[in-house]
């Protein structure tokens, strides 16, 4: 860090970079619900439609691993100034959109500045907070920021588009974006790149790519069928290429993805669990507001204040995640706050499309907002956790990489599931109803696939405490075991 910096307080610092997580998540979900209007203010078709949601995401998660490795090599600082001024200009461009492209290659842009900003902000608070309690509370702080973020995007979407129109929802991101900007300026420490050695052009072009085809043919699945030949090439494209980047990062002396990353045996481990949280997470902002507005008949507004329990929740248990962790051990935090989740997404598959708000969302909303921001905070812990410096960029990204991706695959497979199960039903059932059955079936297999995450998360710390696996030299660190929120300890121990 440069010393004139040192005296700039750590708390200014994390809320500034914990706020610029907050218009990434908000991106993600403030257009879900004004999408009717979108349609009709640029005339839109069917897939064009879509598209304005997976051209976001699409770029957002195959260009994150580049990010994180751009901030590792030309500097954290940088990267994440860069990629917020990338995002304030596709969002205000995103806004004055009159044509359907405009929007859609705005959308992709902004994809592009989050894929700077989320792994580049998350390094910094790395760096900030070195590993014990005081990385635990940070990253509680992170993690209610990220899901205030993305139940926030759904109220703003409801409010803004009811009061003054669908581009209102692009200048309001392109204002916080620019206001998170001032803030990293003038309270985030200059720092020097952490790491050395030439960019991985090959590799990272392999990847992008692959992801790129991978997250594309998930998302056209939805519309087209898992049989349509452009979908299967898209996934033969992915397969062949992600196979190709392998072998590129075998004989690379500056991998995209070094094998020291993964040598604590808990990145691995922590990115599979956050794909699996993560293809419940997305599916649930897509599935939750259809519900309330297509089968309760609520408006866009009190679709988006009918988020507020969740939000709530979420940031009480981003909160307490950390002195939870102390007092549980993470394993029993985990695993916790994965059933809780699970229960709240059983009861979301009892909704009826009779019901009411009161009845059939509060409850759940709750339950889901406490497990699952619990379960990403301790996640994001332990895919990060034992990371060399170097590497905090990279490690960011990876983590990101993977939820990104786990909800794009958990979105196709449960949406191709629930309109089956719609189509189904409507052959006998009036059209709420047919629409329930499959929103039913979408949350009863999200809460199967947390419980299933659950017992996952037991076993590889039961594995991971029978054989140890070998680790570097580790750096002083007088923080208990039990005060590290990020190691899968085993529940016998406390």
């Amino acid at each position: 860090m440069n010393p004139t910096d040192t005296d700039r307080s750590p708390g200014a610092a994390l809320a500034a970079l914990a706020g610029a997580q907050f218009p990434v998540m908000l991106a993600t979900s403030i257009v879900n619900v004004a999408l009717p209007q979108i349609r009709s203010g640029v005339g839109l078709s069917d897939s064009g439609t879509t598209w304005v949601v997976n051209a976001y995401g699409l770029a957002f998660g195959a260009l994150l691993l580049a990010g994180g490795r751009a901030a590792d090599l030309l500097g954290r600082r940088r990267v994440l100034l860069a990629g917020l001024a990338v995002f304030a200009a596709s969002s205000l461009a995103a806004g004055l959109a009159s044509a359907s492209a405009v929007l859609i290659a705005a959308r992709a842009v902004q994809g592009l500045g989050a894929a700077a900003i989320a792994p580049a902000a998350l390094a910094l608070v790395m760096d900030l907070f070195p590993p014990g309690p005081g990385r635990g509370k940070a990253l509680g702080v992170w993690g209610a920021v990220s899901g205030a973020g993305g139940a926030a995007g759904v109220l703003l979407g409801g409010v803004l588009t009811q009061a003054w129109g669908w581009p209102w929802i692009f200048y309001a991101v392109a204002v916080g974006a620019l206001l998170v900007l001032a803030a990293v300026l003038a309270v985030v420490p200059k720092q020097q790149p952490r790491a050395s050695g030439r960019f991985d052009l090959l590799g990272t072009a392999t990847v992008t790519v692959a992801l790129t085809a991978l997250v594309w043919s998930l998302t056209t699945a939805r519309g087209t069928g898992w049989t349509d030949p452009s979908v299967l090439g898209g996934f033969a494209v992915a397969a062949a290429l992600l196979t190709a980047f392998v072998l590129v990062e075998r004989r690379h002396p500056n991998p995209l993805l070094p094998p020291r990353l993964f040598r604590t045996g808990r990145v691995a481990s922590g990115n599979l669990l956050m794909a699996l949280l993560g293809s419940v997470w997305i599916a649930l902002f897509f599935f939750l507001p259809l519900y309330q507005q297509q089968v309760l008949g609520s408006s866009p507004l009190a679709t988006g204040l009918g988020q507020l329990p969740l939000a709530f929740a979420n940031m009480l248990g981003s909160t307490l995640a950390s002195r939870v962790s102390r007092r549980l051990g993470a394993t029993a935090t985990v695993t916790a706050a994965l059933l809780t989740e699970a229960a709240g997404m059983l009861w979301l598959s009892r909704i009826s499309a009779h019901g009411s708000y009161a009845a059939d969302v509060v409850g759940p909303s709750i339950l889901i907002g406490l497990g699952l921001s619990v379960a990403f905070v301790q996640l994001t812990a332990l895919s990060v956790e034992g990371v060399p410096g170097q590497d905090a960029g990279l490690a960011g990204g990876l983590v990101n990489t993977t939820r990104q991706v786990g909800g794009a695959v958990g979105l196709a497979v449960l949406a191709t599931l629930a309109g089956s199960a719609t189509a189904h039903a409507a052959a006998h059932q009036p059209h709420p109803e047919a629409l329930t059955e499959g929103y039913r079936l979408a949350f009863g297999i999200g809460s199967g696939v947390l419980a299933a995450t659950a017992v996952l998360a037991l076993l590889l710390s039961c594995r991971r405490t029978a054989t140890p696996t070998p680790t570097p030299p580790p750096t002083p660190d007088p923080a208990p075991a039990a005060d590290r929120p990020a190691a899968l300890q085993p529940v016998a121990h406390h």
